[in-house]
C-alpha cells in the first residue's frame, strides 16, 4: 500500500465558546449535588429484587434459567386462584361421576366449543399485542424526536446572539431547552400511569421552576400503603382487590392540567426565542425544530389514544365468559374417556387457556406497572442520557476531526493533514486505487477465513 507521509499534529486553538463550556463543566460535578436530578424509580431486576413479580421488567437483566423454569415475567401468579378453583371443580365433578352418578357427556361439545374459544383467544391476543407494539412505536418516535430536536438546539443553534449577549447565558438557555425535552418524556410517563406529576421525585427537577397546573396543585396525593388486599389484587389478578389507577384524578379538588402539553408550550417558546435571537438563522433548521415539536405532540396524543381506547367492553366480557364456561365444561367431557386423569388434564388445559387470556389482559395497557409492560423508566433515562451526550459535544468546526482522521484507510494510514503536503494528482491516483485495494484485501481475508475453517475441520 502507498503511504503519503507521516502524521503531523495539528494545533487547534479553542474558540471562546468552547472555553466557556469548560467553565461550565462543574455544573454536574460531585461538588454540586444540588444540581443533580433525582434518580428515576429503580426497575425491578430479575433475580435480586424482593418484588419479584412486579414490574416493569428490566430488559438489561439476564437469566440463565431456561424459559420453561422462569417465573419473572410469567403469568403464573395471576393463575394461582383460577387454577385452584378449577382444580376443586374438576375434582368434585370427577368424584361425583365415579362414586355417585355419571355426569360425563359426549366429547363432541369439546371440539365445537374449542374452535370458538380458539378464535376468541386469537382475537384477544392479537388486538392486545397490536396495542403493545403501537405503544412501543410511539416511544421510539419520542426517542427519535428528542434526539433530533436536541441536536438542532445544541449543535445548529449558535452560541452568539444578535446583540452580543453573554455566551454563558445562551448556553444556559440551551441547556434549559434540552432539560425540557427530557422532562416531557418523564411527564408523559406519569400521565400515562394516571399519577400526580408534580409530586413525583423524578419530575421535580424538570418542572419546579415552571408555571404549570400540576405544580400549582396544593393537595398532594397520599402515597399508597401496601397491604394484603393490594398484594392480592396486583399479584394474584383478583379484580375486586385491585386499586383504581385513576382514583387520584377522580378525587382531585383542583385542575391537574396536562403537563406534557404545558412542557411542549414552554419548549415552543424556547425555540421561538432562538429564532428571534437569530441563533437559528437557517430556515430548514427552524422547520425541523418546529416539526419535531409537533412530533412530540403526536406521540403524546397517540399514547393517549392507545391508553383510552381499549377493546370494547362487550368483546372483553364475552371472551372472558366464553373461556370460563368452556373450562367449567371440560370435566364433564373428560371424565368419561380419561377417568381420574381428567383432573390434571382439566388443570393443564385451564392453564393454557387462562394463560393466553390473562396475557392479553395484561399487555392491553402497555404503559402500566405490570412485569410485561413497557419499561418507561428505561426509555426516559435513555432519552436524558442521549441529550446529555449531545450537550457534551464540542461545537467547534469540523477541521479538528476531519483533517486528523485517516480518510484513505486502508490504502494509506496517513492523516488528512499529511495529505495536504501531497499534490492533487497523487491524491486522485490514491483515491482511484482504493476500490481495487479494498477488493483484494477482502478477497485475501475471505481466503484466510476459509483456510482456517478447513484446518479446523481436519483437526
Amino acid at each position: 500500500m502507498s503511504d503519503a507521509g507521516r502524521d503531523t499534529p495539528v494545533e487547534m486553538k479553542p474558540l471562546p465558546e468552547a472555553q466557556t463550556r469548560q467553565n461550565f463543566s462543574g455544573l454536574y460535578s460531585p461538588s454540586n449535588q444540588e444540581y443533580l436530578p433525582s434518580p428515576s424509580p429503580p426497575l425491578h431486576g430479575a433475580m435480586n429484587d424482593s418484588n419479584y413479580f412486579s414490574g416493569p421488567r428490566d430488559l438489561r437483566g439476564h437469566s440463565k434459567w431456561p424459559l420453561i423454569l422462569q417465573l419473572h415475567g410469567s403469568i403464573m401468579p395471576s393463575l394461582i386462584i383460577p387454577l385452584f378453583l378449577v382444580a376443586c371443580w374438576s375434582t368434585a365433578i370427577t368424584v361425583i361421576s365415579k362414586q355417585v352418578h355419571d355426569l360425563s357427556v359426549n366429547s363432541v361439545l369439546l371440539t365445537i366449543l374449542g374452535f370458538v374459544v380458539g378464535l376468541s383467544l386469537s382475537f384477544r391476543s392479537s388486538t392486545a399485542y397490536e396495542r403493545y407494539a403501537e405503544g412501543r412505536r410511539y416511544w421510539g418516535m419520542l426517542a427519535t424526536a428528542s434526539q433530533t430536536l436536541g441536536r438542532i438546539i445544541w449543535i445548529h443553534a449558535s452560541d452568539t446572539g444578535a446583540d452580543g449577549q453573554d455566551t454563558r447565558e445562551l448556553l444556559v438557555k440551551k441547556l434549559g431547552a434540552l432539560k425540557l425535552i427530557a422532562g416531557f418524556a418523564v411527564a408523559l410517563k406519569h400521565t400515562l400511569r394516571f399519577e400526580h406529576c408534580a409530586s413525583q421525585p423524578d419530575m421535580q427537577p424538570y418542572i419546579a421552576h415552571l408555571d404549570t397546573f400540576s405544580g400549582r396543585t396544593t393537595a398532594v396525593p397520599k402515597r399508597r400503603v401496601t397491604n394484603f388486599k393490594q398484594v392480592a389484587g396486583e399479584y394474584l389478578g383478583l379484580s375486586f382487590a385491585q386499586s383504581d389507577p385513576r382514583k387520584h384524578l377522580k378525587r382531585a379538588e383542583e385542575h391537574q392540567g396536562n403537563l406534557p402539553l404545558e412542557i411542549l408550550n414552554h419548549l415552543a417558546i424556547s425555540v421561538d426565542c432562538l429564532v428571534a435571537n437569530k441563533q437559528l438563522p437557517v430556515a430548514i433548521h427552524q422547520t425541523v425544530a418546529y416539526n419535531h415539536i409537533t412530533m412530540l405532540n403526536d406521540v403524546a396524543v397517540g399514547c393517549d389514544r392507545v391508553l383510552n381506547t381499549p377493546l370494547p367492553i362487550a368483546y372483553t366480557i364475552a371472551i372472558s365468559q366464553i373461556t370460563f364456561v368452556y373450562v367449567m365444561l371440560l370435566p364433564f367431557q373428560l371424565t368419561g374417556p380419561l377417568g381420574w386423569i381428567a383432573i390434571p388434564a382439566t388443570i393443564t388445559a385451564a392453564y393454557i387457556i387462562f394463560g393466553l387470556l390473562f396475557i392479553g389482559q395484561e399487555i392491553e395497557n402497555p404503559f402500566g406497572r405490570d412485569v410485561n409492560d413497557l419499561p418507561l423508566e428505561t426509555f426516559c433515562d435513555q432519552i436524558a442520557t442521549d441529550l446529555d451526550i449531545t450537550a457534551s459535544f464540542d461545537r467547534r468546526g469540523a477541521d479538528h476531526f476531519l483533517l486528523n482522521g485517516t480518510p484513505l484507510y486502508p490504502v494509506s494510514a496517513a492523516s488528512g493533514n499529511s495529505w495536504m503536503d501531497n499534490s492533487e494528482e497523487k491524491m486522485g491516483e490514491t483515491i482511484k486505487t482504493k476500490p481495487h485495494v479494498l477488493f483484494n484485501w477482502r478477497r485475501q481475508r475471505s481466503r484466510e477465513n476459509t483456510s482456517k475453517d478447513m484446518d479446523g475441520k481436519i483437526v
